[in-house]
């Protein structure tokens, strides 16, 4: 039963919202992991600008950003969330793969899933959902990214246990959809999530899913 309501989820959400387009550098392996760290633990528009203000400052190569100064690359994302770890992780990253993967994650198309998850994952400051962004968006990857949005949401709908983790959501959704589903599922979730079912005080009464979602109740 649960996994009919999730596809009547999604089919709902298509109907709802439009999926949102994919930026070309969120398709680079390299730029899409830059893009991931600048959003951990920050709010979409200022993660968005700090990649835009890095972009106009540095070309986004590994090579370019591994010899760059920290403090300019400070200077650039000073609008994201701890900026200053974020930058030394940008440049560390930046110097590994050039070292150690010839400045190319093209690794991502070739291994097994769980073998390019498990490098991308070796490096420093790259978790769970850095890792998973890249494989799906960049390579395609069998794995639905879980950022707070769809932790919230997913939850709340129902689609995942209340105390699960991130593997514990990123499982519960992967048995509930196909894999050719994960990324517009991802997109959704996220889209459902900043525009109506928000972290405080979530719009229920609006929410084209509210029908289906065993939380509704509790924020009427």
């Amino acid at each position: 039963m649960t996994q009919k309501r999730a596809a009547e989820i999604l089919r709902i959400l298509q109907g709802s919202f439009s999926t949102p387009r994919i930026a070309s550098s969120a398709r680079d392996p390299f730029k899409a992991l830059i893009r991931t760290v600048l959003s951990q633990n920050t709010a979409d528009r200022n993660s968005r600008r700090a990649f835009e203000n890095l972009s106009k400052k540095f070309e986004l190569t590994p090579e370019t950003l591994a010899k760059a100064d920290v403090k300019e690359i400070e200077e650039a994302i000073t609008v994201a969330g701890l900026y200053r770890n974020k930058s030394k992780v940008i440049k560390n990253l930046s110097r590994i793969v050039l070292e150690k993967f010839s400045g190319s994650l093209d690794f991502i198309y070739s291994l097994p899933f769980e073998k390019a998850r498990e490098t991308l994952m070796a490096m420093p400051g790259v978790g769970p959902k850095t890792a998973d962004v890249v494989l799906l968006f960049c390579a395609e990857k069998p794995t639905l990214p879980v950022d707070t949005h769809v932790n919230r949401v997913s939850k709340r709908l129902g689609l995942a246990p209340s105390n699960a983790d991130y593997e514990g959501v990123r499982q519960a959704l992967q048995a509930l959809y196909p894999p050719k589903d994960y990324l517009p599922v991802h997109l959704l979730l996220i889209a459902l999530g900043r525009k109506i079912c928000k972290a405080r005080k979530p719009l229920c009464k609006i929410c084209p899913v509210t029908t289906l979602c065993p939380s509704r109740r509790l924020y009427d």
